[in-house]
Order: structure tokens, then sequence, then C-alpha cells
């Protein structure tokens, strides 16, 4: 039998699509963020005396020899997969593809689409061995220290005993404090911040990266799953939130940060403190980051701008504010346009969230999200097809709402898998498609974009350098397919 370095493990990010469809995939090119939970898990290891690789098959596809040569010469005890709804059967084949190399290796699973669906994975997939339910830094370090000994006692653990019984450990009782996690292992992404690109014309410098510096959403949407943080609210301090901008700029040359919090500005307090460190010790960054519209106001607004604040994501989701209301709280669409003109009056670009295809959608509602966004300073637009994913409140009855076909390879929010009563596919998709035309065919949209030429000259780099893969994912509307 091949011993195994029992205190190492490779961390991977799957792809979740054929690497042959992702090289000239526009949708993939145009938008690689790194994945921070998976480096953020590494440094706690590192810090926890563990060794760690990662491994990101998103921004490099061609990466199955690379883990296969890394499983063979190192060694290791583990192997951990970081998985969505839409990665996870890729993840799943490279875990088969690990065992077939190193027999013994333990694998390991963690993220959104584990934590919803617990003790069924084990269940359905007997090449996994654990998964993670939550936040991992801690359950993946004590199982790695125990060495497949005590696991029972590893809070937050789904595991298979020798008698084939899947038993789950519980949620953990006490959460991480945020303040106390080292900044994410940037280091061990190969390429660094080059390889790693922030979507086009949503930046104005680079090189770019992200960051995510709270933990949870107190609100209760239907669409969204919160399996791994729950409904509670934690984040980093703002002087955290300062160093860890430091640390970006300064070691890795980092010059744009995107915010990926659900809620960044939920504590105002803390975000008038970091920006008026940003204000008062400059670092030459500038960022953005997601909001709700209960918790921006002018002043805030006009602070953030003069931190360096570039664009403001806020969740809109359609301007039907009758189908809003069955989906989430305050669907106040009269409220939410004060805010988006308040957001511009500070400067500051405007990027509306959409969905098309919510349970209840109808044609003569996707018309009203089209008027809404033609009726407000909205620069950027991002309309998602509405995905039921396993673990949010929505999901349990979705079948009863329209047709829904579960092809979790196909849940990436960029394919009609669900259809509401009333509405067809076909129908969905020229809506979408018609969106999309007369959002960035109007001349202001036009001309803004004409300004990016100075505003964001990196995005006009990259935009006609991949010039013909843009034009045929305008015309195909498909990410998967392009070779």
């Amino acid at each position: 039998m091949i011993s195994l370095n029992s205190n190492k493990i490779l961390l991977v990010h799957p792809l979740g699509y054929k690497k042959e469809s992702a090289r000239n995939d526009i949708s993939r090119i145009a938008n690689i963020i790194p994945p921070i939970g998976l480096t953020g898990i590494a440094a706690y290891l590192e810090k926890r005396k563990i060794q760690t690789s990662v491994i990101d098959c998103y921004a490099r596809p061609d990466s199955d020899r690379l883990i296969c040569d890394y499983i063979s010469r190192e060694r290791p005890a583990f192997i951990g997969l970081s998985c969505t709804t839409s990665t996870f059967l890729d993840g799943v084949r490279i875990a088969e593809m690990a065992k077939s190399i190193l027999p013994q290796i333990q694998v390991v699973f963690g993220g959104a689409h584990v934590s919803a669906l617990k003790e069924r994975v084990l269940k359905d997939y007997p090449v996994i061995d654990y998964t993670v339910v939550g936040e991992g830094e801690e359950t993946l370090a004590e199982l790695l220290e125990n060495g497949r000994n005590n696991i029972s006692s590893v809070m937050g653990l789904i595991y298979r005993e020798k008698t084939g019984e899947i038993c789950y450990t519980g949620k953990r009782p006490n959460s991480l404090e945020l303040d106390l996690l080292p900044f994410p292992a940037y280091e061990k992404l190969e390429g660094f911040p080059l390889a790693y690109r922030a979507p086009l014309f949503n930046y104005p410098k680079a090189p770019s990266s992200s960051c995510i510096t709270s933990r949870g959403c107190p609100y209760a949407c239907s669409y969204c799953d919160r399996s791994v943080f729950g409904r509670s609210f934690r984040f980093n301090s703002a002087e955290y939130m300062y160093e860890h901008v430091r640390y970006l700029n300064e070691r890795f040359g980092v010059r744009h940060i995107i915010f990926y919090d659900d809620q960044f500005t939920f504590k105002r307090e803390r975000v008038v403190d970091f920006a008026k460190m940003m204000i008062n010790r400059p670092l030459g960054v500038s960022f953005n980051c997601v909001v709700r519209a209960e918790h921006i106001d002018y002043d805030l607004l006009l602070m953030l701008k003069e931190a360096g604040c570039w664009m403001i994501s806020i969740g809109i989701e359609t301007g039907d504010e009758n189908l809003l209301s069955r989906h989430r709280q305050n669907a106040d669409l009269a409220f939410l346009s004060e805010k988006i003109k308040l957001i511009k009056k500070a400067g500051i670009r405007t990027k509306g969230l959409f969905m098309i295809g919510l349970p209840g959608e109808t044609e003569a509602a996707i018309n009203k999200s089209m008027e809404y966004v033609f009726s407000n300073p909205i620069d950027e637009l991002n309309v998602a097809k509405f995905t039921p994913f396993p673990g949010s409140p929505i999901y349990e009855n979705i079948h009863e709402m329209g047709e829904f076909n579960e092809d979790w390879e196909l849940m990436d929010c960029m394919n009609f898998l669900f259809i509401p009563k009333g509405m067809t596919k076909d129908r969905l998709e020229e809506l979408f498609n018609k969106f999309y035309r007369k959002h960035f065919m109007r001349p202001k949209v036009l001309l803004e974009y004409t300004s990016m030429l100075w505003r964001s000259p990196d995005s006009w780099v990259r935009f006609m350098h991949n010039l013909p893969n843009v034009i045929k994912f305008v015309i195909s509307n498909k990410r998967l397919g392009n070779s």
C-alpha cells in the first residue's frame, strides 16, 4: 500500500463543464474571479501547520494533468473540492480521477450545494468520503488533524461509518471571529492577479481582485440559499478591511477590488470608518460593492465615492412590484428608484441586478422590468436566468410553480431550466435577448461605453482581443458548445 502524506491536502475549484468549451467561452474569459473561499481555507489550514496546494480549474481549464501529477508526486491524504450546484458533478469526476491514481486518498466536498443536500450527497455518490456543512475552516482543520480518528467529534461533518451508515455530527456551535482569520492565500493561485479578470467594463484600472468582508445575510429572499452562513451577519472590522486592501495592493499590485459581500453596507459604521481610512490614507485602489437600497443614503454614497467606489450593484430582480413582493421583503420599486438616482447623483456607476423566469413571471412582468431599467439611470445590467437552487426557500415546492428540469450541470443562471406556468422556454429566451438588446442599443448606453476608452482602457483591450467570441456569444446566448 502506498503511504500518504497525512499533513497535506490538495484543494480544487472545479470548472463545471468541458475544458474544450471553456477555451473560447467569453462568459468565462470576461469574468474570472479568484476562488476566495478556497484560498481562505488554504490560509487557515497553513496557519494550523497543514500543507495546502490550490488548483483553480476555472482559471485554468486544462488542469486535469496538474491534478494527476500533483497526486502522483505528493500523495496527499486528502483532496478537497469546493463546489456550486453547476460544478458539483465535475467535482465528482475529479474525485473519481484522484482515486483512480491514489485509491487511499480521502475525498472531502464543501460549498453551498453539499451544505444544502447534506446526507443525500454521500448516499448518492460513494466516491465522496466526507462533506463539510457550513463554514469549512475549523471543520476541515480538525478532520485533517484527527487523521480519520474520532471523526464523530468533528462538528459540521457528514461521513460514512464502516458499516455504511451515513452520519451527520451536527452544526458547529460557534462561528469564527472573522478578524482573526488570515488573509486568503492568493499566492497559491497560479498567475495571480493577472490570470484573474473582473467583468468587462466593471473596473477602471487593472489588475483587479476580489474580497469578501462579511458572512451571512439577515434577509430571506425566496431564491437565495443560506445553507452555509445562515441568516446571521458577521463582518470584518474597518481596520481589517483596510489592511486587506493594502496587502493586495502592496504585495500583488492590485489596483481595483470587487467586494462580493451580499450586504456590504449593512453595518453603516464600519463602512464609514473604512471609507475614512481610504480617504485619509489613500492607497490608489478603487472598488465596487453590492448593496441593498435600505442600507444606503446620500451622505454615505458621497463618502464611498471619495474613498474610491467606482460602481455599486443593487438587487432589483424585477420591475413588477407584485411579483417582487412574492420573493423578497421591502418590494418598493419607487424607493429603489430614489436610491438608484442617489447613487448616480453621487457620481458612482450603477449596476442593476435582475432575474427573468421567477415563479409567477409573465410577459407583462418582463416588459415592466425593461421599462424600469429604461426609466432609471442604470449604467450596467446583469440579467440572470432564474434557477431554483437546493437550499433556497423556493426549492422545496418549485415543481408546483412550473416545469423544472433539475440538470445540475446547467444550473449556472445561464440556462432556463425552470419555466413558470403560462410561459415557454422559447419565449423566455426571446424576451431575455430583447431585454439585453434594447438596453445596450440605447444611445446613452453606447455613449457611456465609448467613454470607457479612457475610463476603463483595459476593458476595451480585452473586448477587442476577444471580439469574435463576443459576437458569437451575443448571437447564440450560449455558454456551452464553444470550441
